[in-house]
């Protein structure tokens, strides 16, 4: 019944799917509920007709100027966009509300005050106290934030009141914590790896009660849990601490588990339906396809550096954007180059596809649009925002929801955008 959920739940025309326990899951069309969009791959509706320009005076829907500062991608569910913020002066941590049609915020809930000091280590550069990803199942709003040198993970309504927290584990800062929640059945599914010693746990949605945990290693670590179809059966797939595991998602039991990874991974893995990807940057650069039969097979690496930008497959081929701002094409089954080509800037925020189109955002604000295409390189378009872009965006409904910062009277701003066609509703 599970992985008849699981089909249906990414069949995102379906306005609601009922699941296991009276369990209810909101996907609407043209919603995007959680980190990577509505199948977990970054891969929008291809029916989208998102904009292939903008700039600060076209195709601007609306801008609303977002307080303190996060690097959490839009969650967008209905009429509402939420996002979650940290600010510093305030010691806060907090999950905005914003009205999807005009940008007017509607709610802020705190989640968090204080708690902001750590022993040892400062968080990295590019990190944040709000780079988790709200996951929404239409009813509850699901995050996780570091805190008190804890991971915690939190349900709203989605009117933003509390439904209950729960703590994940200790957590020993190293780089920073920004790994998201995953919803699959009646379950919340999050991980939390760390020096310390880290923990991936499944709770139930609606209590927040531990259904299953398990130990991971201790070590300094990054990815956010995904559920992939692959090798014939739902399998929740982590990567990093130099492994690749696989569990059964609603059990948590171990599937599976190879050498296969670095110690500290970012991306969220993909999957051509028999491999999965990995990629991370420390202690070693490396891509990997691993075959997720149970096998451990290695069937490709190279040492390329693909550290914080997720990956993309697109029938038959594997689309990277490294860090330093390399696009590169791979054949999927050999890890063969198809092709590569600079695009002159670094990123941070993960590619999206749109149909055949790829669209990537670089650090200092710029979108390059290219072709998912094996044969060639070719660019459709290229926008820039003049904006720091460190999240990821949000395409859905025509749209793209883009979180951004811009220096505003000497101090760092924070802005959501809402990117369109005016004629497109």
């Amino acid at each position: 019944m599970h992985r008849l959920w699981a089909k249906l739940v990414f069949l995102s025309l379906l306005p609601c799917v009922s699941v296991i326990g009276g369990d209810r899951v909101v996907v609407n069309s043209g919603d995007w509920p959680w980190w990577r969009g509505p199948t977990r791959n970054g891969v929008a509706e291809a029916d989208q007709s998102p904009p292939l320009e903008w700039s600060e005076e076209k195709n601007v829907v609306w801008k609303v100027e977002v307080p303190g500062r996060g690097h959490a991608s839009p969650t967008v569910v209905g009429d509402r966009i939420y996002l979650t913020v940290a600010d510093d002066d305030r010691e806060i941590q907090a999950v905005n509300c914003y009205d999807r049609s005009t940008g007017k915020e509607l709610w802020q809930t705190i989640v968090h005050q204080g708690g902001f000091e750590f022993t040892g280590r400062q968080p990295n550069g590019k990190g944040s106290m709000a780079s988790s990803t709200v996951a929404c199942d239409g009813e509850r709003l699901f995050i996780n934030f570091l805190n008190h040198e804890t991971v915690v993970t939190t349900a709203l309504t989605i009117e933003g009141k509390l439904l209950w927290q729960r703590k994940i584990t200790d957590y020993q800062l190293h780089q920073g914590y920004g790994s998201s929640p995953a919803i699959y059945g009646p379950l919340v599914i999050v991980s939390a790896d760390n020096k310390g010693g880290g923990a991936l746990v499944a709770m139930q949605r609606t209590t927040g009660k531990i259904v299953w945990k398990q130990e991971r290693p201790e070590k300094p670590n990054y990815p956010s849990p995904i559920v992939l179809s692959v090798a014939g059966r739902d399998q929740l797939v982590l990567v990093g601490c130099e492994l690749v595991s696989s569990f059964e998602p609603l059990t948590g039991k171990k599937l599976w588990e190879t050498p296969g990874a670095t110690t500290e991974c970012v991306t969220s893995t993909v999957t051509d339906g028999e491999l999965v990807v990995t990629s991370g940057g420390y202690p070693d650069n490396h891509i990997s396809a691993v075959r997720a039969d149970g096998s451990g097979e290695v069937v490709w690496r190279n040492n390329t550096r693909v550290y914080v930008p997720s990956m993309l497959v697109h029938e038959g081929h594997l689309y990277v954007v490294t860090d330093a701002g390399v696009a590169i094409c791979y054949e999927m089954s050999t890890g063969n180059v198809l092709w590569k080509h600079r695009l002159g800037t670094t990123f941070t925020s993960s590619p999206v596809l749109v149909g055949e189109l790829i669209f990537v955002t670089g650090d200092k604000g710029k979108t390059f649009i290219f072709h998912a295409s094996p044969e060639k390189f070719e660019l459709a378009a290229e926008n820039d925002l003049a904006a720091e872009v460190i999240a990821t965006p949000a395409i859905c409904g025509s749209r793209i929801y883009m979180r951004a910062a811009q220096q505003i009277d000497g101090r760092m701003q924070e802005l959501l955008y809402c990117l369109g066609e005016k004629n497109n509703k």
